[in-house]
């Protein structure tokens, strides 16, 4: 172990091995099958990672999500290691060149996604690598009863009977009993060893606050805690206006989220982490990757899909072991938006089928047609052509994706950057002259608030939506401002690929799949009302409640939640007793009195006005109390 030990110190730059890592890979090294269900923020990589290092020949990973295969192959790679990703779009001919390089080239990492184990000439090439270890990240997607099951993830027990003495290690982060039995029977793990980790984070303060004005809370929280600060919002309109605001209040803050470029994410990742500024408000893009020991406060402003989501994010926060936060801050109308958002866009079996054979239509495939074929594909445009919503429209289309019906390639974004350079008064004066284009104008700088401090990503077809016009028409009046100097304009090409795995079989296709379509649905339903119940539950411990959600039992109240705090809240009576007390020694300021007396600061200024106005206390030049 000493040897895996100095690879975690040369590579990876820890001193020692997090609880159970250093089990799981000596369970590996021993050559057993393992299985590990492990919290976000838990070290799942480098279970396979460093063993992978030391065995000889080469570790197979196979995982579901490219963006996260991206970025370990890239740190990998930045640390002098050998890998390679064999993902989706990628032509015969190169993934033949892939799989020479690894047979030929002393890879140790080969990353592919579970879809490509279809084809029956890959796994006869895999035959020929020398594989030390099979990794299988994110495993409860093998189970019907897990939030993202894939089909494709059936067949890495083919590997199995390829590969029989090769250890495999199946992870993961969220796993009922149901789905872990699951995942053992459904990949044929052999006696495998298991491994859990609790979820419990004993440092980590969960805090449901309700308030109607989430901006006023977000100030006292952030004054209050100087250290670093993640500020979720559910959407990138949301990042720049809170990011904005609390510049203007005098905090240093930046912003993140998926409209970005890559060189602006960089640059606003690094302001963060390097302490140059105290808050980043962010989406959920924020994430993958980061790991700053030394966040003090994660906050929500709007309500997160599950509590899954919740639980990753929220653990961003006090991961160097001292006292953190993590506040969600809830009001009467965040259930029913978060209810359009991520509920009233789930497909049913009759939207899902429209979806599929107008896809067959709009690319001209006739019945039995279409395998392996390839084109070019704009949400937008395919939306517009059918009168389709496009959130319901793009899950539906992930969800054929995940199912193995079809490949999307290329996340659609929106094709244009703008942003206005000219000011305000100007603006005004130009669609004066231009009254044509004076609503097109004024919707977008309705829609996009920040868009004279960055370049910002604009959907001409919801600005015509929103301007009763046409997407030439908002295309055109565009291209004249940027001719009359009064916007720096982008545009860049926005188009998907969309690869058809099967012939077109339209009912029999959906048939095929409709029940993962449903069980998927109702899950996501169940999940997001145990997201309301936490937000919703006064009497249960928060931390309880989470543990109990992630399948951990405990008897204890951590005593540090919203819900412990407000049942050992002290009496105004008490309070104003005690502050009294405090104040007999010297004149204290109301933030002293906060960390003396360890009470809220909704506490201290409703017992500090209820003595101002008896006339027990008042308040000196330097703004500190004294009695009477």
């Amino acid at each position: 172990m000493a040897e895996a030990l100095q690879i975690l110190q040369k590579h990876w730059k820890h001193d020692n091995f997090r609880d159970p890592q250093e089990q799981i890979i000596n369970a590996i090294l021993d050559g057993n099958d393992a299985f590990a269900l492990l919290p976000t923020g838990g070290g799942k990589s480098v279970c396979f990672q460093v063993p992978g290092m030391l065995l000889d020949g080469i570790c197979l990973v196979i995982s579901p999500l490219i963006a996260l295969m991206k970025d370990q192959v890239e740190n990998l790679q930045k640390k002098d290691i050998k890998a390679i990703a064999l993902v989706g779009g990628t032509s015969q001919n190169d993934i033949i060149d892939i799989l020479d390089n690894c047979q030929f080239g002393n890879y140790k990492f080969l990353y592919l996604s579970p879809e490509r184990l279809q084809h029956d000439w890959i796994v006869d090439r895999l035959k020929q690598l020398k594989i030390s270890l099979i990794a299988i990240d994110e495993a409860h997607c093998v189970s019907q009863w897990g939030h993202d099951f894939r089909p494709a993830y059936l067949k890495i027990s083919k590997l199995k009977e390829v590969f029989p003495k090769t250890p495999f290690l199946a992870l993961t982060a969220s796993a009922t009993a149901k789905v872990q039995v699951d995942i053992i029977e459904n990949l044929t793990l052999e006696n495998p060893k298991i491994f859990t980790k609790s979820f419990e984070r004993k440092n980590l303060a969960y805090h449901v606050i309700k308030t109607e004005d989430k901006l006023t809370k977000i100030k006292q929280i952030v004054s209050k805690n100087k250290e670093s600060s993640i500020i979720y919002a559910s959407n990138r309109k949301a990042c720049l206006e809170i990011s904005g605001q609390l510049n203007r209040l005098g905090f240093s803050t930046t912003f993140y989220h998926g409209g970005l470029s890559y060189k602006e994410k960089e640059k606003n990742r690094l302001l963060w982490m390097e302490n140059k500024v105290q808050v980043i408000v962010a989406t959920n893009a924020f994430g993958m990757g980061i790991d700053k020991p030394d966040v003090k406060t994660v906050i929500h402003i709007h309500l997160p899909q599950n509590l899954e989501n919740y639980y990753q994010e929220v653990g961003r926060a006090g991961r160097n072991g001292e006292k953190a936060f993590g506040v969600l801050l809830t009001n009467s109308n965040d259930i029913k938006s978060a209810k359009s958002q991520f509920l009233s866009v789930l497909p049913d079996k009759d939207f899902l089928k429209k979806v599929y054979i107008k896809l067959n239509n709009y690319f001209q495939i006739a019945y039995g047609e279409g395998y392996n074929e390839n084109f070019s594909f704009n949400l937008n445009h395919f939306c517009s052509h059918y009168q389709f919503p496009v959130l319901k429209t793009y899950n539906s289309i992930q969800f054929l994706d995940r199912q193995g019906i079809l490949t999307l390639q290329n996340l659609f974004s929106e094709k244009i950057d703008l942003q206005f350079i000219i000011s305000s008064k100007e603006i005004i004066r130009y669609m004066s002259l231009n009254s044509n284009d004076e609503e097109i104008i004024s919707t977008i700088l309705r829609t996009y608030t920040g868009i004279f401090e960055m370049e910002t990503s604009i959907n001409p077809i919801l600005i015509a939506k929103k301007s009763n016009s046409t997407e030439k028409k908002v295309l055109d009046a565009i291209h004249k401002l940027h001719q009359s100097n009064a916007v720096n304009l982008k545009i860049h090409n926005n188009d998907s690929n969309i690869t058809f795995n099967e012939a077109r079989e339209d009912e029999l296709t959906i048939n095929r799949v409709v029940k993962f379509l449903e069980t998927q649905n109702q899950q996501k339903e169940e999940k997001f009302k145990k997201m309301i119940e936490f937000i919703e539950d006064t009497s249960i411990c928060k931390n309880k409640l989470l543990l109990t959600y992630f399948n951990q039992e405990t008897n204890e109240d951590c005593g540090i939640c919203s819900t412990c705090l407000s049942k050992n809240k002290k009496s105004p009576v008490e309070l104003s007793v005690q502050i009294m007390e405090t104040l007999q020694a010297n004149p204290t300021s109301s933030k002293e009195l906060e960390n003396k007396l360890s009470i809220t600061s909704e506490e201290t200024i409703f017992a500090l006005q209820q003595l101002l106005e008896k006339n027990k206390i008042a308040i000196n030049l330097q703004n500190k109390y004294y009695l009477i």
